[in-house]
C-alpha cells in the first residue's frame, strides 16, 4: 500500500514544482492541478488499479498531460518561451545524437526569449527501462545524459537568458 501512496506524494511534488509559477508552492493549488490532470485521465487511472502492470503507462500519460498544460499555459505568454523534448517519442531520441540534434531545435526556437522553459521528460525510462534491470551501464549512460543535456543548455543559452531547465 506504500508504493501507491508515494506515487500520488511523487506527483504531487513534479505538479508543484512543474506549476510553481502559478501556484506559489502551495502543496493546496497543486492538488488542485494534479486532481485535474488525473480526472483526465480516470479510465485509464480504473485500468490501473485493476492491473497494477500499468503503473509505468499511467505515469506517462500523467507527465504527458501535465505538459501539455504546461505548454498551454505558456502559449498564452508571449514573452515566455517553452519547449517540451520527451525522450520517449521515437525509440532512437535518447540515443546522444537524435537527442543533441531535437535538444537543439529546442534551444534555437527559446533563443529569442529572454525567460525560458525546457522540459525534458521520459528521460530515465527511455534509458533506463522498468522492465529492464538498472545495469551500471544503463546507469551511467543516465549520469552521461543528464550531464550532457545540462552542459549543452548552459553553452548553447546566452548568458543574460533565463532558461528554467526542468527534467522529469
Amino acid at each position: 500500500m506504500a508504493a501507491p501512496a508515494r506515487d500520488e506524494l511523487r506527483r504531487l511534488h513534479f505538479i508543484n514544482a512543474l506549476f510553481a509559477h502559478v501556484t506559489g508552492h502551495d502543496l493546496y493549488l497543486a492538488e488542485q492541478i494534479k486532481g485535474a490532470i488525473t480526472f483526465s485521465l480516470t479510465e485509464l487511472e480504473t485500468q490501473t488499479q485493476a492491473h497494477p502492470e500499468f503503473a509505468a503507462t499511467y505515469d506517462v500519460a500523467f507527465n504527458a498531460a501535465a505538459a501539455r498544460l504546461l505548454e498551454t499555459f505558456f502559449a498564452d505568454q508571449p514573452r515566455h518561451g517553452f519547449f517540451h523534448w520527451d525522450a520517449l517519442s521515437t525509440l532512437t531520441s535518447a540515443t546522444p545524437l537524435f537527442a543533441r540534434a531535437e535538444l537543439m531545435t529546442g534551444l534555437k526556437r527559446l533563443a529569442p526569449f529572454r525567460e525560458s522553459t525546457l522540459l525534458v521528460t521520459n528521460l530515465r525510462p527511455a534509458l533506463l527501462p522498468p522492465e529492464k534491470r538498472a545495469t551500471p551501464r544503463r546507469e551511467r549512460e543516465y549520469a552521461e545524459a543528464l550531464a550532457y543535456i545540462r552542459d549543452l543548455a548552459a553553452a548553447r543559452t546566452a548568458p543574460s537568458a533565463d532558461l528554467r531547465l526542468l527534467l522529469l
